[in-house]
């Protein structure tokens, strides 16, 4: 979501300035060579659009044979059953980023405009929101989830954006309790868990960077340290606004890019456990925020905009191969 996506997308969805100077262009030229030469283009016949007009489509998650994702755009959490897509919840004035099923079969959406988590039953009824942490602290800019193999779930607060670094993590115990387990974050957009649950993954989406924490038994956070640097990644190219990131069952990553300017390369990058660039995706789209795997991880399910500087930030879903 994660905007990082979409939310720090939506603080600072102005277009950047092309390059101006011959030295820059040339940078900027043999950057996107590089990108090229490690790019994994799906064919136009492995591309499939299962929503040709989604508004801002953000923080998916497959689940019980169905793909649901919300759309910011039209305050909703939507589904597809392989055949349609359907509206399963709407919230005006939520400004939805993320959807995550819970141990009980009900749903949490990340909503950045109203600063909560809201709480779904299992048939789309709404159920009273989380709105603060444990010691009375309000949320700002929720954004995205990562959910732990022992009930608990990770979220990030994305903060107001810009030069500040007012950030934060949280941890939705399986209590049901949420404690802050990391602030001074710089907009913290999208995050995961290693396999074994000992490392969590965040973006910072300001800082163009992935870092990582070692994972306390309690869920809380310890040892934060800087994973990698996307500009660092790929030296010359336009600059990469990282955004939602995913991990598959090999321990690779998906590294999305938000939605800030049309001048970057529009690529999922793809990395492996020690920030080694193996492979990057693309779609037809120029922005691909956040994505979500298939069953069986063969198949991505990428949320992708086209407009990116206005309401309501028309897009596509698409599915294609992972590789």
């Amino acid at each position: 979501m994660r905007l990082a996506s979409p939310i720090a997308s939506r603080q600072t969805l102005d277009r950047k300035q092309a390059a101006s100077s011959e030295g820059k262009m040339r940078s900027i030229v043999f950057g996107l060579l590089a990108i090229m030469m490690i790019s994994t283009g799906a064919a136009a016949d492995d591309v499939k659009v299962i929503n040709s007009d989604a508004w801002f489509p953000e923080g998916p998650i497959w689940y019980h044979d169905k793909l649901y994702y919300v759309e910011y755009g039209r305050q909703t959490v939507t589904t597809w059953d392989g055949k349609k897509n359907d509206i399963f919840w709407k919230q005006d004035g939520c400004g939805p980023s993320a959807v995550l099923p819970n141990t009980k079969g009900e749903f949490l959406v990340t909503c950045y405009d109203s600063n909560s988590i809201g709480h779904i039953s299992a048939d789309g009824k709404t159920l009273q929101p989380y709105t603060q942490d444990r010691d009375g602290h309000p949320f700002i800019g929720p954004n995205d989830f990562a959910p732990d193999k022992k009930g608990g779930v990770y979220f990030t607060g994305s903060g107001k954006g810009g030069p500040l670094i007012d950030a934060s993590a949280y941890y939705i115990g399986p209590d049901g309790v949420v404690t802050k387990v990391a602030d001074n974050l710089h907009n913290a957009n999208g995050l995961v868990l290693s396999n074994d649950g000992k490392i969590l993954y965040l973006i910072e989406t300001e800082d163009n960077r992935l870092i990582e924490f070692d994972v306390r038994e309690d869920g809380s956070l310890e040892n934060r340290r800087v994973f990698l640097r996307l500009d660092d990644l790929i030296p010359g190219a336009p600059h990469i606004w990282p955004d939602g990131v995913k991990i598959d069952s090999k321990g690779d990553m998906y590294i999305g890019q938000s939605p800030r300017s049309l001048d970057a390369p529009g690529k999922i990058i793809v990395v492996d456990t020690n920030a080694k660039l193996l492979r990057t995706l693309s779609v037809p789209s120029p922005s691909m925020p956040n994505f979500a795997f298939g069953p069986d991880e063969k198949t991505l399910y990428v949320m992708a905009l086209d407009q990116i500087d206005q309401a309501p930030w028309r897009g596509k879903v698409y599915e294609i191969p992972t590789r």
